[in-house]
């Protein structure tokens, strides 16, 4: 199977913070799945990926909590500044997935991160983080084999079932 490497990856790195799960040890992260519509009648979507700074591996914009601002701001803000995004954000979050970060200093730490959707509406090609990040829509099939973390790849996937399923709908 195609992801089986990547689970199998993603499953061994939280074995490394195991302790840390059990003593409650989790940080918290905010993150945008960036998405839009493909204009097909089947309501298909694509899903922005960028690259991480440090591994160079898939991801979607996420950081830490900012003072003052709610999660969905701080998503939102993260899409811009890693990503150039600008769009509609939903404020509820769409779902969690976790991770193990690698801090500045080296120390691994497990990551919960709860994400927000954003339907883009448009890309600026001058943003903060532009020189340091490739970016890539991804069909979601696609995608799948792209994200190394199992449960972020089950939230695209219902994303994509959400917007297929709308746009069969009969209309009432």
């Amino acid at each position: 199977m195609s992801g089986e490497p990547a689970k199998r990856n993603a499953l061994s790195q939280m074995a490394l913070v195991a302790d840390k799960l059990f003593r409650g040890d989790v940080r918290t992260q905010y993150a945008a799945i960036c998405y839009r519509h493909t204009g097909r009648d089947d309501g298909s979507i694509e899903v922005l990926l960028i690259t991480s700074r440090e591994s160079g591996r898939w991801v979607i914009p996420k950081g830490w909590p900012m003072r003052k601002k709610k999660p969905h701001e701080v998503a939102s803000r993260e899409a811009w500044e890693e990503a150039g995004v600008r769009g509609r954000i939903r404020k509820k979050a769409w779902g969690h997935y976790t991770y193990v970060k690698k801090l500045e200093d080296g120390e691994l730490v497990p990551a919960m991160v709860q994400v927000h959707l954003i339907d883009v509406q448009e890309m600026e090609t001058d943003f903060p983080e532009r020189d340091q990040r490739r970016l890539e829509w991804f069909a979601p099939a696609v995608e799948a084999s792209a994200v190394g973390e199992p449960e972020l790849r089950g939230l695209i996937a219902k994303l994509e079932l959400r917007c297929c399923r709308r746009a069969t709908s009969p209309v009432a």
